[in-house]
């Protein structure tokens, strides 16, 4: 196999040194340039995989060569270098289409990996359909410019926001970003913010070790850890309490964790990509969310679009959605929507998005008789908000011939609202915990 080259520009003979030295041990070639002159002269003559750049040059700066390259030699990645604790330069890189950064003094370990990451990346020529488990099933035009985003990025180790509504399929799009990247191989950890418990969240995150706390009979690896090497998806991010987001925001910036009880922090090698359905700028406003925070996670922000804002999709999603849930009920044929029913599922808003299309679907299919779904078997939901904590006494008693069917409707709507987050579902209804467990209990849902 050809060894892999690597361009290092930095006009200390020191730096360029060890970087040498590191890149010829992980069996790598790589040239060394003083200043951007030489450095555009190299990349223009010669085939590289890898581009790195001190941010400081005699004759300019690293965003300089970040933008020359992304105009002339796109397929290369290119990190930068810069001077410790200036992440403002780091985001700026990031921004202009940096794969990743590395701060002064170099930490050989962070080196190693960042350049693994890079020289591994997919070929920007292959079909995102190849390399990725993962899909987005839709031909509108919204669809198809959110697939070539996802793959632009995955080329990239820069934090990523992802920006939806609730159902839209914002994790499914994080699952993308990640399996199209050179982390593929590595685990996608996803994690819901709002269903961790505030005071156990810092054990959860960063670990802890034996005898830190009463409880802790044994060191704990925690989710930066698990997610070594891979990806670290946050999802309803807006939901930490800000004594976490500081804790995120030095994780994110020094790259390294510090377990509960532990004397020393830990150098993770994470890719953070975070999600909401929440506006942040607001929370920022209403001092709910830290500035600073959220412009370490927001270097790009991607926007997964809503199920009506592509109603030509909604019949192959339908189809598929349908197929999935024959099989699920080892059913030897697949129902089908007649015309009437793809109208009426193209009219329909769909406030819960694919997530309330497939619960639609799962409805019709467990009522219908035959192997056609009519309009008639679709039942829609006439609000796009959850419940109200009073609904379930007012709808249970509205109908009381059947109770148990409308209370359980209630609570499965409630779990689908909050992504089955029993302790959110529970006052959504108006219901304590215990209350909630033993209807859990009651109407078998698990």
């Amino acid at each position: 196999m050809t060894a892999k080259h690597v361009l290092i520009i930095d006009d200390e003979p020191v730096i360029c040194e060890l970087i040498e030295i590191t890149l010829a041990r992980m069996g790598l070639h790589s040239r060394s340039a003083m200043n951007l002159k030489d450095a555009y002269k190299l990349v223009d003559s010669e085939q590289f995989d890898l581009c790195l750049t001190d941010m400081r040059l005699p004759d300019g700066d690293g965003l300089e060569m970040v933008s020359y390259i992304q105009q002339h030699h796109p397929a290369i990645p290119i990190a930068v270098i810069t001077a410790h604790g200036n992440m403002e330069l780091a985001v700026k890189a990031l921004k202009a289409g940096a794969f990743d950064f590395v701060s002064k003094p170099v930490d050989i370990q962070i080196l190693r990996n960042l350049v693994s990451s890079a020289i591994t990346l997919p070929s920007a020529n292959n079909d995102a359909e190849a390399v990725s488990r993962t899909s987005i099933t839709g031909q509108s035009p919204a669809v198809t410019a959110l697939t070539k985003k996802i793959a632009k990025l995955a080329r990239s180790q820069a934090p990523v926001f992802i920006h939806g509504e609730s159902g839209s399929g914002k994790e499914r799009v994080a699952r993308m970003i990640h399996e199209q990247g050179s982390r593929c191989d590595a685990p996608f950890i996803p994690v819901n913010c709002g269903a961790i418990p505030a005071e156990l969240m810092e054990s959860e995150f960063f670990g802890h070790i034996k005898g830190s706390f009463t409880g802790a009979h044994h060191d704990k690896q925690g989710l930066f850890q698990a997610a070594s090497g891979g990806t670290l998806f946050l999802d309803e991010i807006a939901e930490l309490p800000l004594h976490m987001q500081v804790k995120l925001l030095r994780v994110i910036q020094e790259k390294a964790v510090k377990p509960v009880g532990a004397h020393r922090e830990i150098p993770v090698d994470v890719r953070i990509l975070s999600a909401s359905h929440k506006n942040l700028v607001a929370l920022i406003k209403e001092g709910q969310f830290r500035e600073d925070l959220y412009y370490r996670i927001n270097v790009i922000e991607l926007t997964v679009p809503s199920l009506r804002e592509r109603r030509e999709d909604i019949p192959l999603l339908a189809k598929q959605i349908l197929q999935q849930l024959a099989a699920k009920a080892h059913r030897d044929m697949t129902p089908q929507l007649d015309d009437a029913a793809i109208a009426a599922l193209q009219a329909h808003n769909f406030p819960g998005n694919v997530r309330e299309l497939e619960n639609i679907l799962e409805r019709a299919l467990a009522l219908a008789e035959g192997s056609v779904l009519h309009s008639s078997d679709l039942k829609f939901s006439s609000s796009a908000r959850p419940p109200a904590p009073t609904s379930l006494a007012d709808r249970t008693l509205a109908r009381p011939l059947d109770l148990a069917s409308q209370e359980k409707s209630s609570i499965m709507h409630a779990l689908e609202q909050t992504r089955w987050n029993k302790t959110a579902a529970a006052k959504l209804l108006g219901l304590s915990l215990r209350q909630l467990r033993y209807r859990l209990e009651k109407y078998q849902i698990e």
